[in-house]
């Protein structure tokens, strides 16, 4: 009998979910935003809910609280490390805007606390002048820096305008005397440490030339804080301790001179997103403790070697903060699979395909491997005997309906057989059948067609079913890379699912989106922002906070410069309603109801 603690292993919630997800007794997927399960929300109750407010899907649900927890846990993490190892500096949090700069996900970051922000362009240093941070948040200014971008920092108190390129020190000099300003400074050391991927930094000839020129300018009592970068997403812990070592043995140098304060280690804090806690480049072999323990304990190991104070530490783990809380709600709208159709028992076929046939006809479990070899190489004869003329399309078809049988057959036997070979894995991939998603992955998880990033997908419902299917996720959009086809858990190439039902809605999530999804997202095929729907959760139940809606068509359209005026060829009163309510209608599929 299946059970919902079988699917929970299927899918690999516990290792890729952290504490926010897990399954009821009716089968559905709830979400817990603070990890505790008396505070839960019922998703297809939810999604029930969104329904009836007439929301179209896909719709990107937040669950804001979640940010709140994760702040909370990476702080706390920092805090526990500094108090047992006796660490003699303090920490401060920074939320990198470019991670995810919606308005809502900010604010959510830095209410209620002292966590600051990190910007890298000018566009970013509008945003955090915007918000109403903590009088002790700090602004960390990195990115390249035009005039424009060094003033608006300068105005700013919290800012600590972080020389990243040693060209920008003549720049950051002249604004200053402009302005009559003495700006708070940083430095960014490009590291030579396995595992670091920066297009920043100074080398150490620069950083002992940048020190020599503000002393002379009178400025090297500005100098606070030493920054560094790992970059995104570094999934084993020995490439973040040797990077920490390495940096902290720099500002350890530094600090013999300056009165530096900061340490800012920068981003790098991997996110598991496979669930196999690997280091490959969607996981990662180490916890949040372990990050936080490594970081703190080779700080201090460092600065007691040379002699020097601990400095306050500074962390911008951006992926870690977001990732979490926001995913992608989707249904499936239809299935396309292999069309196996009768064998039929004639036998004046030609070579190949009368050889398929005998290997159809004779294939059992001692034989399967030899006969399913068999059937590739006459698989190949029939298309060269295709392309040469010498058969027909009915042969064709004949013989391609016995390849497939065969090859369904040799499946079915080697799974019986408890056959893990990577030949018959390859198998299962390629019989397994296509569902086709109301979505566009270009549009709200790009980073699987860009760098090939894994993020967890899922059913929502019938979780307390065995799945009988198996098969890849095809988006709406007409590109051939618009499909999810690696997925979480073990990492094959295809998902269980379940066979669709007619008349009845079959969901799927796909989760972990909260961080570089929403910014990178594009509009291929002309397939725009989807609706959002925020929901909170307390001890009463869950309510949803806020519904934003996604583009129209008609708004897609003018990103792209069409208006509705240019448009030509139709003439009647009905032709014109249509193209109204075409242009005022969600992009995606519409299944006859939208309105």
């Amino acid at each position: 009998m299946w059970t919902t603690d079988d699917s929970s292993r299927l899918y690999g919630l516990d290792d890729w979910g952290c504490g926010y997800f897990s399954i009821n007794d009716e089968g559905n997927l709830e979400v817990h935003p603070g990890r505790d399960r008396k505070r839960s929300a019922d998703l297809i109750e939810v999604i029930g809910e969104v329904a009836r407010k007439s929301v179209r899907f896909p719709v990107l649900f937040r669950f804001p609280q979640i940010i709140e927890d994760r702040l909370t846990g990476i702080d706390q993490a920092f805090r526990s490390s500094i108090e047992e190892l006796g660490y003699q500096g303090g920490y401060r949090l920074v939320f990198p805007v470019k991670v995810n700069p919606h308005r809502a996900v900010i604010r959510q970051a830095v209410e209620g606390g002292k966590v600051g922000l990190e910007v890298g362009t000018k566009a970013e240093m509008l945003v955090a002048l915007s918000m109403d941070l903590d009088p002790d948040a700090l602004v960390v200014c990195n990115g390249y820096k035009d005039d424009r971008y060094l003033k608006l920092a300068m105005v700013s108190r919290r800012s600590v305008v972080v020389i990243d390129l040693f060209e920008e020190l003549s720049s950051v000099l002249r604004c200053s005397e402009e302005m009559g300003i003495r700006p708070r400074l940083g430095l960014r050391v490009r590291l030579f440490s396995k595992g670091v991927r920066s297009k920043f930094g100074l080398s150490t000839t620069e950083i002992l030339k940048a020190i020599e020129i503000l002393s002379k300018n009178e400025m090297l009592d500005r100098l606070e804080m030493l920054h560094f970068h790992l970059g995104s997403q570094i999934a084993d812990i020995r490439n973040v301790k040797d990077a920490v070592n390495e940096a902290a043995r720099i500002y350890a140098k530094v600090r013999k001179t300056v009165d530096l304060r900061y340490f800012d280690v920068g981003g790098g804090l991997s996110i598991d997103y496979d669930g196999s806690r690997t280091t490959s480049p969607s996981s990662t072999n180490y916890s949040l403790k372990e990050y936080t323990n490594d970081v703190v304990y080779t700080i201090q190991r460092v600065c007691g070697e040379e002699g020097v104070p601990c400095p306050d530490i500074i962390s911008e783990s951006g992926r870690a903060i977001v990732a979490y809380h926001s995913f992608l709600v989707f249904k499936i709208i239809g299935e396309k699979n292999f069309s196996f159709g009768d064998v039929r028992s004639r036998g004046d076929g030609s070579i190949q395909v009368e050889a398929l046939r005998f290997a159809y006809d004779k294939i059992n479990a001692e034989n399967r491997i030899e006969y399913y070899h068999d059937a590739l190489h006459y698989q190949d004869e029939l298309f060269d005997s295709f392309n040469l003329g010498n058969i027909g399309l009915e042969e064709k078809a004949e013989g391609e309906n016995l390849f497939w049988n065969v090859c369904r057959k040799a499946s079915r036997l080697a799974e019986e057989d408890g056959d893990e070979s990577r030949e018959f894995q390859d198998l299962k991939k390629l019989l397994c059948k296509k569902y086709i998603g109301d979505f566009s992955l270009f549009r709200s998880a790009p980073d699987i067609w860009g760098v090939h990033q894994i993020f967890p997908t899922i059913p929502l419902h019938r979780l307390d079913e065995r799945p009988t299917e198996r098969g890849t996720i095809a988006d709406i959009t007409c590109d051939s890379d618009g499909e999810i086809a690696s997925f979480a858990g073990e990492n094959v190439g295809y998902l269980p699912l379940h066979a669709l039902k007619k008349d009845e809605d079959y969901y799927l999530g796909t989760f972990l989106l909260g961080a570089y999804q929403d910014a990178l997202g594009s509009f291929h095929n002309l397939l725009g922002r989807v609706n959002e729907v925020h929901v909170l959760v307390d001890e009463k139940g869950w309510c949803i906070s806020k519904v934003i809606e996604g583009h129209r068509c008609e708004d897609v359209l003018r990103v792209f410069d069409y208006h509705p005026a240019s448009w030509c060829g139709l003439q009647g009163k009905a032709e014109m309603e249509d193209l109204q309510k075409a242009l005022e209608g969600y992009p995606y599929f519409d299944d006859g109801h939208q309105k």
